[in-house]
């Protein structure tokens, strides 16, 4: 005889007496047998917020939020202040529930809902609601802030740069300007800000953007107080997303470019790069941009007109990696070097054929790396996006949040232009 009626017959009992039991603890932990159970009592008589909570009265934004639990028979539990463009405030609550109070600043002209929770000594929550308004600032003088890159798809490199109106040089003001300014990604990944210099800062996650996210980029700064005669401005929010993982390594040594998308091998490319004297920066660099032609002339980059390293020369399919003239690009001229010897000023050469591909499947912040050259490192900041070539920990060090301010890493001082 089959036994399945019997294993259902047992489902359908035990699944009555978990309702009944459920019930039964559903009753147990009723208003007569649990005082948590209960709606919250009014705890307005419990409670003290700093500043005037009264319609028409304004507080001082430059004084902390607190809120004080009055007597010993209750505590504080909770406490969230949130502004009418919803930035909420952060706070701490001591340890034993006497008292709350604000860790970043209020903004002025603004009016905060603050929900307090409390408990009973027997048990019972306690909430009250109120309202805070916050004076407008005396100064007009506002810090605006301008991200960037244009809204658009981009590749896994790209960093956001967030441009100052301003100097800020104070850490503690540093501090309050990187707290405002937001970066959200989805899928969420670790990042963080670095200070470039007084007026720019630069966010990247701790590895490379993930393939096919969204990143958001906001300022909470509006009306935030940064000094006595600073307050934060107005900034436009950014959405960016990223494309493929595309990473271009260049390997020098083997003359060598090989194209990796998604972590898999998918074209290598016979190259050519610097040659001794101009050789091709170490590192790793970031797409600036893409041009199907360009006029490359030595004379922009220092090479004296009429000297053996002088040229004029129409370049195609140009994919720039660094502001002083380094390229990816087509070099029909150095066809029988590529793959055996490194004849060009510094840039990487290929063939026509092979660069209408590379160009054809690179894009702005995708990742060009080159390793086994006898050139200088990539620069960090000041010739492209170098970004990627500090370590994590030293990276950190360049935010106000996290580490003493860094020094960005690289010679700058030998910016030689590398066209060819």
């Amino acid at each position: 005889m089959s036994t399945t009626p019997r294993t259902r017959t047992r489902t359908v009992v035990s699944r009555a007496l978990l309702v009944a039991a459920l019930g039964a603890g559903a009753t147990a932990c009723g208003p007569d047998g649990n005082p948590l159970a209960t709606a919250p009592y009014d705890a307005a008589d419990q409670i003290s917020v700093s500043g005037p909570t009264e319609a028409g009265k304004q507080a001082d934004p430059d004084k902390p939020l607190v809120v004080t639990a009055e007597g010993s028979d209750g505590r504080i539990t909770d406490v969230t202040a949130v502004d009418t463009t919803g930035r909420h405030v952060s706070g701490e609550l001591d340890a034993d529930g006497a008292r709350w109070h604000s860790t970043s600043p209020l903004a002025a002209g603004a009016h905060y809902t603050v929900t307090v929770s409390t408990e009973h000594g027997d048990g019972a929550p306690g909430r009250k609601v109120l309202t805070v308004d916050t004076s407008k600032p005396d100064t007009l003088k506002r810090l605006n802030v301008e991200f960037g890159p244009e809204a658009g798809t981009y590749g896994v490199g790209e960093p956001i740069v967030a441009q100052l109106d301003q100097p800020i040089k104070d850490k503690a003001q540093r501090a309050i300007v990187e707290r405002g300014l937001r970066v959200e990604s989805t899928p969420a990944v670790q990042g963080s800000w670095y200070w470039v210099d007084d007026k720019q800062l630069h966010y990247r996650p701790r590895d490379y953007w993930p393939a096919n996210a969204t990143v958001e980029v906001h300022s909470n700064l509006e009306n935030i107080r940064i000094n006595n005669e600073l307050w934060g401005g107005e900034a436009k929010p950014l959405t960016i997303t990223t494309g493929d993982r595309i990473i271009a390594l260049t390997d020098a040594a083997t003359h060598r470019l090989t194209l990796y998308r998604n972590d898999e091998k998918v074209k290598e490319i016979p190259v050519t790069t610097g040659k001794p004297g101009f050789e091709t920066r170490n590192g790793v660099k970031v797409v600036l941009a893409k041009q199907y032609f360009v006029r490359m002339k030595s004379t922009t980059v220092g090479i004296a007109a009429g000297s053996s390293d002088s040229y004029d020369l129409p370049v195609y399919y140009a994919t720039r990696v660094t502001w002083s003239g380094e390229f990816v690009h087509a070099a029909p001229w150095s066809v029988g070097s590529q793959g055996s010897a490194n004849v060009s000023h510094g840039c990487t050469g290929m063939s026509t054929p092979n660069a209408k591909w590379f160009f054809d499947n690179i894009h702005e912040g995708d990742i060009v790396q080159v390793v086994n050259s006898a050139g200088q490192q990539m620069e960090t900041f000041d010739n492209g996006f170098g970004d990627w070539n500090l370590s994590w920990d030293k990276w950190l060090q360049g935010s106000a949040l996290t580490g003493a301010q860094g020094s960005p890493q690289g010679d700058t001082t030998r910016l030689r232009p590398q066209s060819l």
